[in-house]
């Protein structure tokens, strides 16, 4: 179970994270890029990231010792794997020249604080054991985590449509989700009864915090997406500013009901009429009627 749920977690913080990096493309102010830089960078970061690895730890288990998690670098590791990935997206998605030197600079920066996030949740654990890490898978890893972050920052910066962002979400999800269980590969315990107590918190007593965080930043990003206008609410709010523009103001004295551009017919006085009445667009009007309208 948590493998799967932590891949949708993944998968659905890529694609809430890429499309906020196409808002961004088509901000137009300062502020509003601030705003979808972080809102990217807490989808791709905290919930793409950080809440995958969360979630995928509550799967993780040793015979014979409990497993408890030191709280405060439990925050530490989502703090560094938020700023790590807005980093590497301010570097990336900030400014025109050299492109490509600018995701490869990001890439790296973000794939090794992905990384030391990975590896700063492992410290948080505290059980009766030693634990040690195999070189070879830890390299692998944070290979890993430097290649996904560096094509991340690439898809943020060139992939514009629907398709190709899920397609793009769900690409990143493999990605993320191979480094983590390849750093976990990584890992082996040696436990014993001698390592005395353990303290700290559970992974069940952690999940409700975390799981409210990261079920109202989901929500917050969702109808923050859905709530700013897009390109083309833009488009079409200025084509009819334009058209309103252009539109002939009526003349001083133009009668109630009277369109632009149409003039009054006047015709012959029927019988039990008067000479101040005639026709505005098939309407009969007297000269009091007006006054009283006006």
């Amino acid at each position: 179970m948590t493998p799967a749920v932590s891949y949708i977690l993944s998968v659905l913080g890529s694609l809430l994270g890429l499309t906020a990096a196409v808002r961004f493309r088509q901000a137009k102010s300062g502020g509003e890029r601030a705003w979808w830089l972080t809102l990217a960078a807490v989808a791709i970061g905290a919930t793409g990231i950080w809440s995958m690895h969360f979630v995928a730890m509550m799967g993780f288990s040793v015979s014979g010792t409990p497993i408890r998690y030191d709280v405060g670098l439990t925050v530490a590791s989502a703090v560094i794997a938020f700023v790590a990935v807005g980093v590497g997206l301010a570097i990336a998605l900030l400014g025109s020249a050299a492109p490509r030197i600018r995701i490869l600079i990001g890439g790296v920066l973000a794939g090794l604080g992905v990384a030391a996030m990975h590896y700063t949740g492992m410290a948080a654990m505290r059980l009766r054991g030693e634990i040690h890490y195999a070189g070879q898978e830890v390299v692998l890893s944070v290979a890993i985590a430097v290649v996904a972050a560096t094509v991340a920052l690439w898809l943020a910066l060139n992939v514009r449509k629907p398709l190709a962002i899920f397609a793009s979400a769900l690409v990143m999800g493999i990605a993320v989700n191979g480094m983590h269980f390849t750093g976990m590969a990584a890992m082996s315990v040696f436990s014993g009864e001698s390592f005395g107590s353990v303290e700290g918190a559970t992974a069940t007593g952690l999940l409700a915090p975390v799981g409210a965080a990261v079920v109202f930043a989901i929500l917050g990003m969702v109808y923050a997406l859905a709530a700013a206008p897009s390109e083309e609410d833009r488009e079409a709010a200025a084509y009819l500013a334009s058209r309103l523009e252009a539109r002939p103001a009526p003349a001083a004295g133009t009668p109630p009901g009277q369109l632009w551009g149409q003039q009054p017919q006047h015709r012959q006085p029927q019988p039990g009429q008067g000479p101040g009445r005639s026709t505005l667009g098939g309407g009969n009007w007297t000269y009091r009627d007006r006054d009283r309208a006006q």
